[in-house]
């Protein structure tokens, strides 16, 4: 009876019914175990395809998922298993890049920009990339199936990272480097097909190349390639000086250069003071101890134009291959230093400048050049202060005696001819006591005046020249200019009867203290107005009458006292002028008239 109790049914059930209920528990321990099996077995499954996916799947699930197209250009230094499992367990990543998005439009690549728009002057990108910042969507590149990671290295301006720059067209490319010179980009991109799709319809990068300097503009749909390059603001620079020199040049063409006065520059001289050691000793003022330098600072000024300040280089320009030749007296020698003192002074190579027989000093001999060999042209100096010839002929005591030919020119004419710019002047050597008396000095053929007035004298030698002018010059060739006479400044007597001029520091600055414009002057341009060949007149009469501060004076000698200058010099030079001094000026009007020869020949051209 207890056995059979043990066996029966509970609340009265069947023996079918219990014994369901005690089969259920097996069954359900079964079905547990069918499933964790099934889950095992897919996650093995998983895994090996995860691990050795087939390019030939049929499953288009696993091929988007393991597989990685051409066009998958941003999984470097990650492997496969960290890219599936980052996907499947989001986390917070410790490195410089943030993970893609998925979306039914592909790869949302979203990438921080934290840098400043560059200008033109140095081309570097000013704040490095924030890597681990995320924009906003706005400010998001949209790119097909890539991934793109930099890297800014803010020591040299480098974007490191999945992409590169080409120069040529301004588009990303893979597996290539640009120039570090410039803003390197380096790249772990595996490869882009072509550059069409490395600027792809679904793919819009904010940011584009302006070709001027590598900077790089946000919020542009492509990467913008210029067709041509716009005018630089130092071409900009360059058109505007144009015009100005331009408009400066027609300035010149109406203005009278002579009709102004002087004005202090600090900017003067051209060249510094004791620099040139061509200088005659006893023209060197400055380096004779002169102790004051207003002298040294002042500019001539035309009252109805602006001279150019005079350029050695562009003059040098101007000169390239040609001779420029100056031909008279000692006062022309003066002209000339200072042009060679200021062009010499702009050569690099100093050696490149020399006189042509190496001589260093210019007072002996009648005739100097000058070569600028990098620029192939000759600055040279004739001596001829009368510009005919100086004669001898035999007196009634045998010997013979100085005499002057009115009727032939300099016997270096001929030497002289063919330059391409001559200066010419006369004047001083007139004043001297044997031409100004005038008494069996004057020649013409074989005939001795007995005497002959100066300004008859001066006429006929001027004449003389003229002539010669118009029979040997080419004035197609030949850039004929005259400077007239520069004004001497002796006070309380003449230049051998005690006239002095030391104690003079200011220009005249009231012009009924200048003296009257000398007859031979007048003389002069007579004598043009009967010539053909066309000669431009540098009239510094006036402009020089205003000086009587700029001559040498007691200063031509170093290392004296005042007590030793005063006693030394028996006459004071007040004729000749220091230099860097007024005939620095003289170059200037020289300068400003071959910028209006120029000027005028090409309007020539055009006409």
């Amino acid at each position: 009876m207890a056995e059979t109790a043990k066996y029966a049914a509970i609340n009265g059930g069947t023996l079918f019914t219990d014994m369901k209920t005690q089969l259920s528990l097996p069954k359900t321990k079964r079905t547990v175990a069918c499933a964790y099996g099934f889950v095992f077995i897919f996650i093995v499954v998983t895994t090996f395809l995860a691990f050795s996916p087939s390019p030939n799947s049929s499953s288009p699930w696993f091929t988007n998922i393991f597989s990685l197209s051409k066009e998958d250009v941003g999984t470097s230094y990650r492997s496969q298993f960290s890219s599936v499992f980052s996907n499947l367990f989001p986390r917070s990543s410790k490195n410089n890049f943030e993970q893609p998005h998925l979306d039914k439009k592909g790869l949302i690549v979203e990438k921080s920009e934290n840098y400043t728009q560059n200008d033109d002057k140095g081309g570097v990108l000013e704040n490095p990339f924030n890597s681990s910042s995320v924009l906003s969507d706005k400010e998001s590149s949209v790119v097909k199936n890539e991934t793109l990671s930099e890297v800014f290295d803010d020591k040299v301006g480098i974007l490191m990272g999945n992409q590169t720059f080409d120069d040529k067209v301004g588009i990303l490319m893979g597996n290539q480097t640009f120039d570090d010179k410039v803003g390197i980009f380096k790249a772990n991109q595996s490869s882009i097909e072509s550059y069409k799709s490395a600027a792809a319809v679904n793919q819009t990068e904010s940011r584009d190349f302006d070709d001027k300097v590598g900077i790089f503009k946000a919020n542009q749909s492509t990467i913008e390639k210029k067709s041509a390059p716009k005018l630089s603001s130092k071409g900009k620079s360059a058109n505007v000086e144009k015009k100005r020199d331009v408009d400066l040049v027609k300035s010149l063409l109406n203005c009278d250069f002579f009709d102004g006065n002087w004005v202090k520059d600090e900017s003067y001289p051209l060249y510094k003071p004791g620099s040139c050691s061509l200088i005659d000793e006893q023209f060197n003022c400055f380096l004779n101890d002169r102790p004051d330098s207003g002298y040294l600072k002042m500019k001539w000024k035309p009252n109805a134009c602006s001279l150019p300040r005079l350029n050695a280089t562009h003059m040098l320009e101007l000169l390239r291959g040609k001779r420029l030749v100056f031909v008279g007296d000692s006062l022309n020698r003066n002209m000339w230093e200072s042009l060679i003192c200021i062009l010499k002074n702009s050569v690099k190579n100093q050696k490149k400048v020399y006189e042509e027989s190496g001589r260093h000093h210019f007072r002996t001999e009648a005739f100097y050049s000058f070569i600028f060999k990098e620029y192939k042209c000759r600055v040279e100096f004739f001596v001829s202060p009368f510009l005919v010839q100086q004669w001898e002929v035999a007196d009634k005591k045998g010997g013979k005696k100085e005499t002057l030919r009115l009727d032939l020119i300099g016997e270096s004419a001929d030497k002289y001819k063919n330059a391409d710019i001559l200066v010419f002047n006369t004047g001083h050597w007139w004043t001297h006591e044997k031409t100004s008396l005038g008494k069996d000095y004057y020649q013409e053929g074989n005939h001795v005046h007995n005497e002959l007035n100066v300004l008859e004298a001066f006429r006929r030698a001027l004449t003389t020249w003229g002539r010669w002018i118009d029979a040997h010059i080419n004035p197609k060739k030949t850039f004929v200019l005259f400077r007239g006479y520069s004004a001497s400044h002796f006070s309380g007597g003449q230049w051998n009867s005690g006239g002095a001029c030391d104690s003079e520091t200011e220009p005249i600055k009231n012009d009924t203290y200048l003296t009257p414009y000398p007859s031979k002057m007048k003389v002069l341009e007579d004598v043009f107005k009967g010539m053909k060949t066309q000669v431009s007149y540098l009239n510094i009469t006036r402009m020089t009458d205003y000086r009587k501060d700029g001559h040498p004076s007691i200063y031509r000698k170093p290392n004296l006292t005042l007590k030793e200058r005063r006693s030394q010099w028996r006459y004071q030079d007040c004729s000749h002028w220091c230099l860097p001094g007024v005939p620095d000026a003289w170059n200037e009007l020289l300068y400003a008239e071959l910028l209006v020869r120029l000027h005028q020949k090409q309007q020539e051209k055009k006409s």
